[in-house]
């Protein structure tokens, strides 16, 4: 029992940082319905500038990690203006096609500045392990796991409650009737790719204390798309309860099942979790139902 327990912790901790990066994928499709393949490499840029900043330019911590927000920023909008929003109205192969280029781009060209080896932060966080209920826990995970927590909490109610955020929401219902209002469509789009490129270099750099920085990370899209397809590609909250079971799944799967086949369950295993969840609800725990007339 302890075992198991011990599984679900981790895989919690795990599973909220999932839930921010997929708060990416879930703000650009509300808005834009653009699966971004691309993410991971966000959450991989994230990583790297953060750290190049400590490393080379002796930067503090904080600093850094406002600098990578930044270069989030300006990226994301570069990205919409610069190759998303000239192929509005274009064949949804195109789209996906330019996303996956990109995403191969960001890989060639972010190893450049440090090198494709992995490195580590400083310990900014201590990575001794404390006792919850009972269960060690190492506390550079829970440090991790609070700040992804406070950074989805506020991402959030920015989407609910803000104006730049319900404008969001309209747009992702309507983009005809949001013109109408006197919504800048195009606007709502550059922020929505702002807003997931902040939220990739704060999982990049969370992702990048807890397990170092390097290629790897831009596998975190590929990892987080079963939590986005899960939970609903139009739910913030899909996005979160998805991440946490992922994230539990994932865990469990490598605590018990590996250790009999040698390994390999603990990265398949979602999808399998996955296609059974689609099989009873295609759209997703959370996805909106698409009744087209025709």
């Amino acid at each position: 029992m302890t075992t198991f327990l011990q599984l679900v912790v981790n895989g919690l901790v795990i599973g909220v940082l999932y839930a921010l990066v997929a708060l990416g994928f879930v703000l650009i499709y509300k808005c834009s319905s653009v699966i971004n393949f691309a993410q991971g490499e966000l959450v991989m840029v994230g990583g790297y500038v953060s750290l190049n900043m400590v490393l080379y330019y002796g930067v503090p911590f904080p600093i850094a990690v406002l600098v990578a927000v930044l270069v989030s920023i300006v990226l994301g909008m570069l990205v919409e203006r610069g190759v998303l929003r000239p192929l509005v109205g274009q064949p949804l192969t195109s789209v996906i096609m330019a996303t996956i280029g990109l995403g191969a781009v960001l890989r060639g060209i972010t190893p450049l500045w440090g090198g494709a080896g992995t490195r580590s932060f400083p310990p900014y966080f201590p990575k001794e392990t404390v006792n919850i209920l009972g269960l060690p826990v190492t506390q550079v995970n829970l440090y991790a796991m609070g700040i992804a927590l406070v950074f989805v909490i506020i991402f959030a109610l920015f989407f609910k409650f803000t104006r730049v955020g319900i404008a969001m929401q309209a747009v992702a219902d309507d983009q005809q009737a949001s013109l109408c209002m006197g919504i800048s469509v195009k606007q709502v789009f550059a922020w929505s790719w702002a807003i997931a490129a902040v939220v990739a270099a704060v999982g990049g750099v969370m992702w990048g204390n807890v397990l170092g920085v390097d290629l790897f990370l831009a596998s975190a899209g590929l990892k987080v798309f079963p939590v986005v397809i899960l939970g609903g590609l139009e739910s913030v909250v899909g996005a979160i309860i998805g991440g946490l079971i992922v994230g539990v799944v994932e865990n469990l799967g490598g605590g018990y099942i590996d250790p009999l086949v040698g390994g390999g369950t603990k990265d398949i295993l979602p999808y399998v979790v996955l296609i059974f969840i689609l099989i009873i609800k295609p759209y997703g725990l959370f996805g909106k139902r698409i009744i087209e007339r025709v």
